[in-house]
C-alpha cells in the first residue's frame, strides 16, 4: 500500500513530541513493506528551532538514527498535492499544518474516489483553543483519528469529521528499550519541555520540592525554560542538560534509578485518559515511573502496578522515597510496566489499529473478494 504522511516534522523532535510517534509508525510500516511518502513544510517550527539551537549537526544525527526515514520539505505557497499523491491509498495529515494544505488535501479526496484521507490530532486545541481547530474543513475527509476518548468526544461534540476513532500514541520499540547504563547513575531525571505556563506549579509540587526534600541526583532535560525557571532548578540543585535527542533518551533512563511524569493541566481537566507519549516510553525502558495525578479513564495501564501515581506532592515525595530503597520494589514496577507496554502499547499494535481502520474505509472496488459460501 502507498502511504503518504503530512506532519509537522519528521527530522526535529525540538518541542514536538509527535515527532516520536511519527518515526515510529513510519519504521513499522515500512518494515511491513508499505510505501512511504512522508511531507513537512519547509519552515517548519520545530526544526528552525533546533537548527538555532544544535546547528546541523542534530539533523545528521536524526539521518544516522533513522538512515531509511526521509522526508520531502515543500513550500505551502507551491503544493504539489496532485503529484505527489499520484497512486496513493491513504493519507493522514496531523493537526499541526496549514489550513490551505488540510483543504486542497480534502479537495483532492473529492476528485479521487479511491484514496482514503485521515485527519490526525494529538493535542488539546481541540478544547483550549476551538477556533484554530475551526478553521479546519474536515468535510471532505474520511475519519479523524483522536489520540484519546475524550478527544474523540470533544471532535463529535463539535461536529468535526465524519467518523471519529481513539488512536493512542504508543512507544517505538525499535528505540525505547531497556538498556545498560555506561557511567554513573543518578536518582531522579525528568524529561520534558517547561513551556507554556500549563505545568509550572505542578513541576514545583510533583518533581522540585521532592527532589529537594529528599536530597537527591537528579538532572532535567528539554527546552523552553525561561531563566526564572533555570533559577529555580538551580535552587533545588538539579542540573539542567538542555534538549535531548528523542533517541537518546533511552541511554539516560537507563542511568537513573526513576523518573517521574508531570502532565499539562489542560490533560488533566479537560482532556482526561490521555498521557501523552513520555509515559509509554519511559515504561518501555523499564524504568520505574512515578507520575503526578491524571485519570486513566480508559484502562491504558495498571496504575500501581505499571507505575505509581501520587495524590500530591508529599505523597509523590513518599513515593519516590520508597522506590529508590527498595530494589525489589523498583524492579517489580520497571518488569510490570515493560509488560504492558509489549503487549498493547507498541507502533507495532498502532500500525495494526490504523490498517484496521482503513480496511473499514476503503473503497468497495478496493475489497478483497469474499467467497461464496459452499465454494
Amino acid at each position: 500500500m502507498r502511504i503518504a504522511l503530512f506532519y509537522h516534522s519528521l527530522v526535529s523532535d525540538w518541542n514536538h513530541g509527535n515527532a516520536h510517534f511519527l518515526r515510529g509508525i513510519a519504521t513499522e510500516l515500512q518494515a511491513r513493506g508499505h510505501e512511504l511518502r512522508i511531507f513537512e513544510p519547509e519552515d517548519s517550527w520545530s526544526r528552525e528551532n533546533l537548527l538555532r539551537d544544535r546547528g546541523f549537526s542534530a539533523i545528521a544525527g536524526f539521518e544516522r538514527t533513522f538512515p531509511k526515514l526521509r522526508s520531502t520539505r515543500y513550500d505551502i505557497h507551491r503544493l504539489q498535492i496532485e503529484e505527489w499523491l499520484d497512486g496513493v491509498d491513504l493519507v493522514i495529515a496531523h493537526e499541526w499544518n496549514d489550513s490551505k494544505l488540510i483543504a486542497q488535501l480534502g479537495n483532492y479526496r473529492t476528485r479521487n474516489r479511491n484514496v482514503r484521507l485521515l485527519f490526525h490530532d494529538t493535542h488539546h486545541r481541540a478544547m483550549t483553543a476551538e477556533h484554530e481547530l475551526a478553521r479546519f474543513d474536515l468535510l471532505n475527509y474520511d475519519g479523524v483519528l483522536a489520540y484519546g476518548a475524550s478527544l474523540k468526544e470533544a471532535y463529535e461534540r463539535h461536529g468535526w469529521g465524519k467518523q471519529v476513532y481513539v488512536w493512542h500514541e504508543a512507544a517505538d520499540t525499535s528505540v525505547f528499550y531497556p538498556r545498560e547504563c555506561s557511567g554513573d547513575r543518578g536518582d531522579l531525571v525528568w524529561i520534558g519541555n517547561w513551556g507554556d505556563e500549563e505545568r509550572t506549579e505542578e513541576l514545583r509540587e510533583f518533581f522540585l520540592t521532592p527532589v529537594r526534600k529528599l536530597g537527591l541526583r537528579s538532572q532535567v532535560f528539554g527546552v523552553r525554560y525561561p531563566d526564572s525557571a533555570l533559577e529555580e532548578l538551580r535552587a533545588a540543585a538539579i542540573e539542567y542538560r538542555g534538549w535531548l535527542p528523542n533517541f537518546d533518551v533511552p541511554g539516560v533512563f537507563a542511568c537513573f534509578r526513576a523518573t517521574v511524569h508531570v502532565p499539562r493541566r489542560p490533560y488533566t481537566r479537560q482532556l482526561p485518559g490521555i498521557p501523552t507519549i513520555r509515559p509509554f516510553e519511559a515504561l518501555a525502558c523499564g524504568i520505574p515511573l512515578i507520575s503526578a495525578p491524571w485519570t486513566d479513564c480508559e484502562g491504558l495501564f495498571r496504575v500501581g502496578k505499571d507505575f505509581l501515581m501520587a495524590r500530591d506532592g508529599a505523597d509523590m515525595s513518599d513515593k519516590i522515597a520508597d522506590v529508590l530503597k527498595d530494589d525489589d520494589m523498583a524492579s517489580e514496577l520497571g518488569l510490570s510496566g515493560l509488560e504492558t507496554i509489549r503487549k498493547r502499547h507498541t507502533c507495532a499494535h498502532r500500525v495494526s489499529e490504523l490498517l484496521n481502520i482503513y480496511e473499514g474505509i476503503r473503497p468497495a472496488s478496493l475489497q478483497p473478494e469474499v467467497a461464496e459460501v459452499g465454494s
